[in-house]
Parts: structure tokens; sequence; C-alpha cells
């Protein structure tokens, strides 16, 4: 065999350098189809392949959500809506969590509120918005509260999921040498349950924008949602897509802060592991 040929085969490359690698190529094609979608967009309208009616163009979307910005109120709607999907967020898994741990103190407890836990989740809480809506008002706290609503139960049952996963015979063996109840809740079952809760944070980000929005589209003063609608009653078709590509950045920024707490959870877990 060739010492060339050897020498390739001996070379092994570092996994964390491989996935460094992998991140910076998987950016570039994304920045690359993003840009190829964009020109082609533009080009298409240009064109007349595209109606731009109906479908715009990326120069004008961004010349009028310039507009929108300097002489609207575009910023407020996306501080209104990024506000109230946020808190709505935060408090819906953080509260289920909390809920889904607490199956684990007693399993009588777990068997009575199950199926019904079970059973609230599998209700369209989006149709319940305009009920929601009337009780709450056509305000902030409404939004939030359909935000809550949509990730509470999604992350119960994430965090139940881990709790009857908790290793049982750790459980024993740490009571039988004198370890109280709190302590291995703390030290087994906490720990046991956080990957869990983090493999739905991606999931209940999206979950409590889509809340929040179909509360601005029923009843709102203020949002992103209320702007869209606002565009589409006055046939403004071009301001309903500003609307569009700001929710989709606004979705893309929070989908990278709950990657970004994931990994911050997941940290001190894989570098002991």
């Amino acid at each position: 065999m060739p010492e060339k040929l050897k020498n390739k085969e001996m070379i092994i490359e570092d996994p964390s350098v491989a996935q460094t690698k992998l991140r910076r190529r998987a950016f570039v094609g994304q920045i690359l189809v993003g840009v190829i979608i964009v020109f082609f967009w533009e080009f298409l309208t240009r064109i007349g392949w595209l109606d731009s009616y109906y479908w715009s163009s990326p120069s004008t979307i961004v010349r009028i959500g310039w507009t929108a910005i300097t002489q609207g109120t575009l910023l407020q709607d996306l501080a209104y809506t990024s506000g109230s999907t946020i808190l709505g967020f935060i408090l819906g898994t953080a509260g289920g969590y909390v809920l889904g741990l607490s199956f684990w103190w007693s399993a009588l407890y777990s068997r009575i509120f199950e199926p019904y836990m079970i059973a609230f989740n599998a209700i369209p809480k989006l149709a319940l918005a305009p009920v929601l809506v009337i009780m709450f008002g056509i305000g902030f706290d409404s939004k939030v509260i359909l935000a809550f609503l949509m990730t509470i139960i999604v992350a119960a049952i994430a965090a139940h999921s881990g709790v009857q996963n908790v290793d049982p015979d750790l459980e024993k063996m740490l009571i039988s040498l004198g370890a109280k109840r709190r302590h291995v809740f703390m030290k087994v079952v906490i720990p046991t349950t956080i990957p869990w809760i983090v493999s739905i944070l991606k999931i209940n980000i999206s979950l409590a924008l889509a809340g929040t929005i179909v509360g601005e589209f029923i009843s709102s003063r203020q949002g992103i949602g209320r702007m869209i609608l606002y565009a589409g009653q006055v046939l403004n078709i071009d301001l309903v897509w500003v609307g569009v590509m700001v929710l989709s950045i606004l979705s893309v920024v929070m989908y990278l802060g709950t990657a970004w707490l994931e990994h911050v959870l997941m940290k001190g877990r894989t570098s002991k592991s």
C-alpha cells in the first residue's frame, strides 16, 4: 500500500472540528438558498411571471416595510407581538414543567389528572380564542393567556414523560441510603426531566407565537396580526407581505433564541457525560 494512502487512512478528524465545519457549511448553504429564493422572486415578478399584486416583490416589501418603520407603528406592533409571545411562552413552559413534575409525588394524583390533561390537550385552544378575548379584553392580557394555554399542556406532557422515565432502582437506592423524597426529587427527578422539557422549547415558542397572532386577528389594538388583518381589509397586499415577512423573521429569531437556551441548559450535562 502506498505511503500517502496509509497517511490518509490514519488521519481521523476531531469530531468537534468536523461539527464546526458542518455548521459553517450549513450556514453558508442556508444563506445561499435564501439569496436564490429572493432573487428569483424579484426576477419573476419583474418579468411578469408572478403577479406582483398578489405576490408583491422583495424590493417592494423592503420599501413598504421601511415606511412602516419610519412613519408607521411597525416597531411598536413588533414589540407588542414579541412581548406577549415571550411572556406566554415563559409562563406556559414553566407552569407546564411544574405541573408535570408534580405527578411524581403521587401515583394516585397522576392517574386521576392525567386523562384530563390529555383531554385538554386535544381541545383546539385556538377555537377558544374568541371567548378568551371577550373574557380578558382585547388588550395584552388575552394574547398572553392564549400563548400560555397553547404551551402549558405540551410542557406538562413532556415533563410527565420525563418523570415516567426516572430510574426506579436509583430512587430505591437513594431512599435506602437515607435520602428523603425531596432529595430524590432535587437530585434525580429534576435532572432526569430537563432533557424532556428542553426538547419541546422550539415547539412551544412556535405555538406561543401562533396563539398570539390568532388573538390579534380576532381583536386587538396593536400587533403584527392586527396590522396584517387591517392590510387585508383595505386590500393593501404589499403591507400584508410586510407583516408575513416580519413574522417569519421574528419566528426565526425566537427559534434561534430557544436553540441558544437549549444549548445553555444542556451544556453542563454534556460536559459531565
